[in-house]
């Protein structure tokens, strides 16, 4: 008989059997979890727990390990989307994310609830961010602006011949040169949110020169009229209608 031990399967603890319905607790403590400023951090504290699957195998000889690790990935990529500032949000948010059985892995769910702080050196760092973040926004508001009426200036050739004679009253040799460089230079474009508005704003100006006979003007300006009448824009209906009256001095306004 061979006096080496046998070999054999080893047994898993009866609490780690598939199926037994227990609920294994984790607490992790003052873990630094970055928020979206990398070198500013909150401070978690993590209470979770973890259970094997019923029916199902667990694929991993430490769920413990696989359960803290799921839980601070978890947490991780929640608070790299928030700010140590609103602390409240960031909170629920992380307890969102934790606060339902997942299944990290085959055989094992585990869940979790997240408790945040702030130390004072974070939050100091966070509110400094944010003072240098705002000055940049402003000032990249400001540049934006500025290049906007520039280039609303370079692309309309009256503005432009104006501008070039103000800027550099001692070169107008170069101005046609120059003119025809910026030829299909566009005019600046509106914020998205004013897309429509800006639409129609083009809309009208080519409607408005397509109608070349006084005839057109006066059918166009007698539907928009009428139309501002029905919407209850009375200001606006008695502008078209001083226009209508310009395009026709024989008619009478409605």
């Amino acid at each position: 008989m061979s006096i080496l031990p046998r070999r054999g399967r080893t047994s898993r603890p009866a609490s780690l059997v598939a199926g037994t319905d227990v609920t294994h607790p984790l607490i992790m403590s003052d873990e630094r979890i970055p928020s979206h400023i990398p070198s500013v951090f909150f401070t978690v504290r993590i209470d979770g727990a973890w259970r094997p699957k019923a029916d199902e195998p667990l694929s991993h000889n430490d769920p413990a390990t696989v359960a803290r690790h799921h839980l601070r990935m978890n947490v991780g990529r929640v608070l790299s989307q928030r700010s140590v500032l609103h602390l409240a949000a960031a909170q629920d948010a992380a307890n969102t994310a934790l606060m339902q059985w997942l299944r990290p892995t085959a055989g094992l769910e585990v869940t979790g609830s997240a408790q945040l702080t702030t130390p004072a050196r974070d939050r100091d760092l966070a509110e400094e961010h944010a003072r240098r973040q705002q000055a940049a926004d402003l000032e990249h508001e400001d540049e934006m602006r500025r290049l906007a009426h520039l280039q609303r200036v370079l692309a309309d050739p009256h503005l432009f011949r104006v501008w070039w004679l103000a800027h550099y009253p001692d070169r107008s040799s170069e101005l046609s040169k120059v003119a025809e460089e910026l030829a299909d230079l566009p005019l600046p474009r509106e914020p998205e949110n004013d897309d429509m508005r800006d639409e129609i704003s083009r809309f009208t100006d080519r409607l408005i020169t397509a109608l070349h006979t006084p005839q057109q003007r006066e059918l166009f300006l007698r539907a928009l009229t009428q139309t501002l009448h029905i919407l209850g824009h009375h200001d606006l209906k008695t502008t078209a209608a001083h226009w209508q009256t310009q395009s026709d001095p024989g008619s009478t306004p409605r």
